[in-house]
């Protein structure tokens, strides 16, 4: 096992609680990885897209996320932070805590039956939103300069936040216990990177397969199986989901864009965009300015 897939023991000193850090890097941490902690994450700086579970989703500044135990997960940056002279920059401040450090009584205390049914929805990952994310984004930044009981009581309002909010949305169906395994982890792991770094181009399945070390048929059972959905659809919204950032950025023609995520042709470009965004690509960019320069004139 290649160190940094499953954090480190010491994430918790025995004498702590929780931790709570903010970390600054070039990029995030591009392996998906599980640990047995729970794990609350807000992105302040970077964009890329988001891995928890079967789910995939474009996240920005101020992705909010909880994750319980065990649940896979990666925030990968975009391609561009890993280049040589990126001036790129991520910034996360993240807490891990076990459900026991309120010692055994979560499980018995009825006083605790928010939280505790908090915990048990973050097996599938909450995503936090709103209002809810505005606010507990303020605490999680006040509980940095904390310590001591403190720090306790503000871990206990975070939580209690999120537990009482109809803002959190589960980010996956099911909590698929099959894949949580240090070997699966790491299989798809190089499944994942390598259709990061060659998604631009053609993919031939059975290249894919052969980093899985299987053959393509059992490759695409596989890889259904896992991320409930089959590998062409994933590649597909892989390509649009980075076809969306390149229209938004307006730097490009909607030919060369398409060429860039890997289209062949801009007849399929424009076939396989309007299938997941149910938009041209042409109209996705106009209605994006359009949004953009409304909101411009709303604050100004």
């Amino acid at each position: 096992m290649k160190k940094g897939h499953v954090i480190p023991k010491a994430l918790i000193p025995e004498n702590r609680s929780f931790v709570i850090r903010k970390q600054v890097e070039p990029f995030f941490d591009p392996t998906f990885h599980l640990h047995p902690e729970f794990q609350i994450s807000y992105v302040l700086e970077g964009e890329g897209n988001r891995f928890v579970g079967d789910s995939i989703k474009p996240f920005k500044a101020n992705d909010m996320v909880m994750i319980g135990p065990n649940l896979p997960h990666v925030w990968r940056s975009h391609n561009a932070y890993f280049e040589k002279d990126s001036k790129l920059s991520t910034t996360v401040v993240v807490i891990y805590f076990h459900d026991y450090f309120l010692g055994e009584t979560l499980h018995e205390r009825e006083e605790l039956e928010s939280i505790r049914h908090l915990f048990q929805r973050s097996q599938c990952g909450i995503e936090i939103t709103g209002n809810t994310q505005n606010k507990v984004g303020q605490l999680m930044l006040e509980l940095l300069e904390m310590s001591g009981t403190d720090s306790i009581i503000q871990l206990l309002r975070i939580l209690n936040t999120i537990a009482l909010s109809d803002e959190c949305h589960l980010i996956t169906d099911t909590h698929s216990k099959s894949y949580n395994t240090e070997a699966e982890t790491d299989r798809m792991n190089k499944v994942y990177e390598f259709i990061m770094k060659n998604f631009h181009r053609k993919i031939h399945l059975d290249e894919v397969a052969s980093i899985a070390s299987m053959t393509s048929t059992s490759f695409s059972r596989y890889f259904k199986s896992r991320v409930n959905q089959s590998f062409s659809d994933f590649l597909k919204e892989i390509r649009i989901e980075y076809a969306c950032k390149l229209l938004k950025e307006d730097k490009m023609n909607i030919n060369r864009i398409g060429y860039e995520c890997g289209f062949q042709s801009l007849t399929n470009f424009n076939k396989q965009f309007k299938m997941v965004t149910g938009k041209q690509p042409h109209q996705y960019r106009q209605e994006y300015q359009r949004m953009a320069l409304e909101s411009y004139h709303n604050y100004h």
